[in-house]
């Protein structure tokens, strides 16, 4: 059985694959209850279909939905190099993922710990585990790469 190093480091390939297209470094990968095998994957879509909910835990979410045949994603682990914001921390709440790993604390838009505890909010129908920081300087290098080359480029 892998563990949560490992599993990030498929997280930070789809991060890779994200960046080649140009999009913001963003990987993420669901992992079954037993942590045997992935039932989906994703990174950041938002530029190249034009869809603000492109994230890489959406894209992830519905290939593992899709991939259970059951939109619930109970005992599922999520491993996503970057703090999932609002949105896509509502998802994994409603999708009733098990546990939530990131690499890097997002200052801006992260909803897990940062800014938000949404995963945590004794409010809300359902509540995940979190562990954070798992290859946090790889995750948060790779962002910062990215937004170095575009503020070179004089895009952001």
């Amino acid at each position: 059985m892998a563990n949560d190093e490992t599993w990030m480091e498929l997280a930070l390939a789809e991060a890779d694959a994200a960046s080649a297209a140009g999009e913001v470094p963003v990987g993420c990968v669901l992992v079954d209850r037993d942590g045997e095998r992935v039932l989906g994957r994703g990174h950041n879509l938002r530029e190249t279909r034009k869809d603000p909910t492109a994230h890489a835990e959406m894209v992830a979410i519905s290939a593992a939905a899709h991939a259970r045949g059951d939109w619930r994603l109970d005992g599922v682990t999520a491993y996503v190099t970057l703090e999932p914001c609002p949105m896509c921390a509502g998802a994994l709440v409603h999708a009733r993922v098990a546990r939530v790993v990131y690499g890097c604390a997002d200052p801006k838009a992260g909803a897990v710990t940062t800014l938000f505890s949404i995963g945590q909010d004794a409010r809300l129908n359902h509540r995940f585990e979190v562990t954070a920081g798992v290859r946090a300087d790889e995750c948060a290098e790779r962002l910062r790469t990215f937004f170095a080359a575009l503020r070179a480029q004089g895009k952001k």
